[in-house]
């Protein structure tokens, strides 16, 4: 796997800290932070600049069923999922996340439809009782622990031969990663670490995996892939969208929508794939 000798010795604490610090999508929004205002931002927000996560996570479909969340952040899939019906356990690495994920479910009257826990997810089991799950979920995750096929082995001891395991990780050959290696000079050597420092809103993150269409069924050996697709490039201005603004770099105006979507689908920064235990 790319990049694996300089993040299998990573501590998981250096880990916790870095996500502690600054809890992912959480500054979506400029309302008081814990308010119904606030998180009504994030996700709108969210699902504007990437509207494929509803369309991959399917929520309605698993009303009435059992979902397991590998790294819920601070609850926007994880609120979503319980309000078309679902019963969720919502496991992440951070306090803080999980601090305001709670706070949100409580906010939406949502605490009875999700459990959460704190866990790392390489060792689920310790803290997660092991049962079945009819989807197991996890977006933008598993790239960030330092051993993820660790989570995988774990992943399936929730799963049987009906259950569904839906999975973000970062694509390899994607615009972001060619964006990243552009402007740090072509410095191809140092590749891996110059993707996980520059992969988040904040940099310096200690543990980023990327993977290809091949090495992503490596990661999931023992499981069919049903489903496996990329999309999501950022075409905004970043000073402009710290504003609120949504102005799109120029290069990315001068494309027609058509266009646009045509490149997501081929170097988008998300590869999607939809599993069952084979």
């Amino acid at each position: 796997m790319p990049g694996q000798s300089i993040f299998e010795d990573k501590n998981i604490e250096e880990v916790r800290a870095f996500w502690n610090a600054r809890p992912c999508n959480i500054r979506h929004s400029d309302k008081e932070k814990g308010t119904r205002e606030y998180f009504d931002e994030v996700e709108r927000r969210k699902y504007l600049v990437e509207p494929h996560i509803p369309l991959f996570a399917e929520f309605a479909r698993w009303r009435g069923k059992k979902v397991l969340e590998v790294g819920c952040g601070i609850g926007t899939d994880t609120i979503n999922f319980a309000r078309y019906g679902a019963n969720v356990t919502a496991v992440d690495l951070s306090d803080a996340s999980l601090e305001l994920a709670q706070k949100r479910a409580g906010i939406f009257g949502l605490e009875d439809k999700i459990t959460f826990y704190r866990a790392n997810a390489e060792n689920l089991s310790n803290v997660v009782p092991v049962e079945t799950y009819d989807l197991v979920y996890s977006f933008g995750v598993i790239h960030h622990t330092p051993h993820p096929a660790s989570v995988i082995a774990q992943v399936r001891q929730y799963m049987d031969s009906d259950s569904v395991f839906k999975i973000m990780v970062y694509n390899r050959y994607s615009w972001k990663v060619g964006t990243i290696i552009s402007s740090s000079g072509f410095k191809f050597w140092k590749l891996d670490e110059l993707i996980s420092k520059n992969s988040e809103a904040q940099t310096g993150s200690p543990v980023t995996y990327t993977y290809t269409r091949k090495s992503i069924k490596t990661l999931l050996t023992g499981m069919t892939i049903q489903l496996i697709f990329v999309g999501h490039i950022f075409p905004y201005e970043v000073e402009a969208y710290k504003r609120y603004r949504y102005k799109k770099t120029w290069y990315f105006r001068l494309l027609p929508d058509k266009i646009f979507r045509s490149m997501e689908r081929l170097w988008g920064w998300h590869l999607c794939a939809e599993a069952k235990i084979a």
